[in-house]
């Protein structure tokens, strides 16, 4: 378990909010990060591993002609599978990982191509969707090490996005609850 997933996890059960992955390249990895933090199910609603192209769109809803013009591995599609998993588990929070971890290149993509993506509630319209955002990563090493830095990609763009999002008053409680002043 890392301190960013015991983060995210931590934010999360403070805000009354959840959170849905949806994952391709990890393979299960991110949902095994934060499932390994204690208390988890407060905030965890589950997971959908779309390996397969035919996945993302069939389980979550991405353009399939987005995924016929430009393959899984781009950062519209990652947007798309975070907004799509958010939706299909009713979660207030979804995240994404596509990529290519190798040994070899996936749709005219090198290895170490990574998008990773967050999909979360607006603040103007409480139940919309807001714009998510997709961090392009170039990763090197071997597939094991893609796969882990994509991991840890993804959860601290998760935990920015909920660090950035804390108001005054969630912090307060926050720190109330962990014995601060």
């Amino acid at each position: 378990m890392s301190s960013t997933a015991a983060e995210v996890v931590r934010l999360l059960t403070v805000r009354g909010e959840t959170l849905a992955v949806a994952e391709s390249l990890t393979g299960g990895l991110v949902a095994a990060e934060i499932t390994a933090v204690p208390g988890a199910s407060k905030a965890f609603r589950g997971s959908v591993t779309a390996y397969a192209t035919e996945l993302k769109h069939g389980l979550l809803g991405v353009d399939l002609t987005l995924l016929a013009e430009r393959g899984a591995v781009d950062p519209q599609v990652a947007a798309e599978m975070a907004a799509g998993v958010r939706e299909a588990l009713g979660a207030d929070w979804g995240i994404a990982t596509t990529g290519v971890a190798g040994p070899e290149p996936q749709d005219g993509q090198s290895v170490g191509t990574v998008y990773v993506a967050v999909d979360g509630p607006s603040e103007a319209l409480p139940g919309t969707p807001r714009d998510g955002k997709v961090v392009p990563l170039r990763l090197n090493g071997d597939r094991a090490e893609i796969r882990m830095e994509s991991v840890r990609s993804v959860l601290a763009l998760l935990l920015r996005e909920l660090a950035g999002e804390q108001t005054g008053n969630e912090r307060a409680q926050d720190t109330e609850q962990n014995g601060g002043f």
